[in-house]
C-alpha cells in the first residue's frame, strides 16, 4: 500500500454550495487518495433547498451538521466548516482534508491546514475561483466526477489541434519534461505527472477528455514515447523526451 493510499483524510462538504449528485464519485475518487475517516456535510437541513444531500447522507455514512441561517446573507455555513476544521486539525489524527465546495471562503483554511503539513484536496465546480484551486496541493473539478456516472455529462475529447492550441497546456507539459528529464532529455511520465501536479493543483487529464495522462501527452504529439522494462522486468515504463531536442 502506497503512502498516499494509506492517508487518514477528513472530508468536509459544504452541502450548501454542491450537489448531492456528486458524493458518490467523489467519495470514489477521495479513496485514490487515502481513507475518509471523518465524512461531514454542513448545511441548514431544515429546509428544503438540501432535501436532495438527505439521502445521500444515509447511503454515503456521511454525518449532517445542522447550521441555522442566524442572518440573511451571511454564510454561517462556512464558519462552521473552518471552526470544525481547525478542531479536527489540532487532534494530529489526520494525514489531509478534503475540501468541497465552490466558494473562495476556504481559500485561507486550505493554505492554513497545508502550513501544518497536511495535504488539501479541494473539490469543486469550474466556477471555483482561482485563490482557492491554488491553496489546495490538488483540485479535482466535479464535473469530471459526475460525467462519469452521467454519459450525458460526459467531456469531449479535446483533438490534437486543441491540444497544441492550448499555450498553457503545451507549455505546462514541455516545462514539466524539461524539468524531470536526465540529460539526454528524457523524462519517466510518472515524474512528469507530479512535476505537472506541483505547477497546476488543477490539472487533470479528464478536464481534456482522457482517462490517463499517457494518452493525453500522446494526443499532443509533443513528445517521442517509449517504453522500457522495469529493472525488475515485471512492468514497463513510460518515457517521454520533447520532439524539439534532438
Amino acid at each position: 500500500m502506497s503512502h498516499e493510499s494509506s492517508q487518514k483524510l477528513a472530508v468536509l462538504i459544504d452541502a450548501d454550495n454542491a450537489q448531492p449528485s456528486v458524493a458518490e464519485p467523489l467519495l470514489a475518487e477521495i479513496a485514490k487518495y487515502g481513507t475518509a475517516n471523518v465524512k461531514r456535510a454542513y448545511g441548514d437541513w431544515t429546509g428544503p433547498h438540501l432535501k436532495g444531500w438527505k439521502e445521500v447522507l444515509l447511503v454515503q455514512s456521511i454525518q449532517p451538521i445542522q447550521q441555522f441561517r442566524y442572518t440573511v446573507g451571511k454564510n454561517a455555513t462556512d464558519a462552521a466548516m473552518i471552526i470544525d476544521a481547525m478542531d479536527l486539525l489540532y487532534t494530529n489524527a489526520f494525514d489531509g482534508f478534503c475540501i468541497v465546495s465552490s466558494d473562495s471562503d476556504f481559500t485561507k483554511l486550505a493554505s492554513r491546514i497545508r502550513e501544518s503539513g497536511l495535504v488539501v484536496y479541494g473539490f469543486g465546480e469550474k466556477k471555483t475561483p482561482e485563490p482557492f484551486v491554488s491553496a489546495c496541493d490538488k483540485f479535482i473539478y466535479t464535473e469530471v466526477l459526475r460525467s462519469k456516472e452521467d454519459e450525458s455529462q460526459s467531456i469531449r475529447r479535446k483533438s490534437n489541434k486543441e491540444l497544441k492550441q492550448d499555450t498553457k497546456l503545451v507549455n505546462l507539459l514541455r516545462n514539466a519534461v524539461e524539468a524531470s528529464s536526465d540529460d539526454s532529455g528524457w523524462a519517466h511520465l510518472a515524474t512528469v505527472g507530479s512535476n505537472v501536479a506541483n505547477q497546476s493543483p488543477d490539472f487533470d487529464p479528464r478536464n481534456y477528455g482522457y482517462k490517463k495522462l499517457g494518452e493525453m501527452v500522446k494526443a499532443t504529439k509533443l513528445f517521442e514515447i517509449e517504453e522500457r522494462q522495469t529493472s525488475d522486468g515485471q512492468s514497463k515504463a513510460i518515457y517521454l523526451k520533447d520532439t524539439r531536442k534532438k
